[in-house]
């Protein structure tokens, strides 16, 4: 079993920025793909951001490009969201999500994602 913990969220400003991180235990000899989704009220759990477990290869949704940076640290046991320049159309609730894949592929998908942290709020006020 996997476990996941997100951190990070809170209340910020249009044009503030957070981090946000999760840290993964119980994992064993697999490689994983890792990624963020959001999930406002009334609306449906999207994409965020991804990450392969090399590192190298990442992916973005259209609405963060150049405002998001997803990054793991080198022990791979980290995986931070960087949020910039937010707007209040990035209010939701934040879930990190992993699970095992190639060591340069990410996944987009939530039904491809095994283990689900319990998610973080992220509030922006205008």
């Amino acid at each position: 079993q996997v476990l996941l913990v997100e951190s990070g969220g809170g209340l910020v400003q249009v044009g503030g920025s957070l981090r946000l991180s999760c840290e993964a235990s119980g994992r064993t000899f697999d490689t994983y793909s890792t990624a963020w989704f959001r999930q406002a009220p009334g609306k449906e759990r999207e994409f965020v951001a991804g990450v392969s477990w090399s590192g190298g290869v990442t992916s973005y949704a259209d609405h963060v490009k150049g405002r998001f940076t997803i990054s793991r640290r080198n022990a791979k046991v980290t995986v931070y969201l960087q949020m910039n320049s937010l707007e209040p159309e990035d209010t939701a609730v934040y879930y990190c999500a992993t699970t095992p894949a190639a060591i340069t592929q990410v996944l987009e998908y939530p039904s491809r994602y095994d283990y689900w942290g319990q998610g973080t709020q992220v509030t922006v006020s205008s």
